[in-house]
């Protein structure tokens, strides 16, 4: 709920939010099966996973081993 809201003014849950999350993954792979049909959705080579891989390995290693993620500043 927003802060100036009255309490009984919640927002309601639209489009996405509504909607299930099963749903949610419905649509979502509907969109993926049709942007690889097109040509234009992004495939990873080996490296660019590895790469992936391993920059998301050290982040989150970062931020066990220290409590802090040292390039947003924020103490977690």
């Amino acid at each position: 709920m927003q802060e100036n809201q009255k309490p009984e003014q919640q927002k309601s849950r639209r489009g996405f939010a509504a909607m299930s999350p099963e749903r949610q993954r419905e649509i979502a792979s509907q969109g993926g099966r049709a942007a690889h049909q097109q040509g234009v959705a992004h495939e990873w080579s080996a490296d660019e996973a590895r790469q992936a891989g391993r920059k998301g390995g050290q982040i989150s290693g970062r931020k066990r081993s220290n409590g802090r993620d040292e390039e947003r500043g924020i103490i977690l």
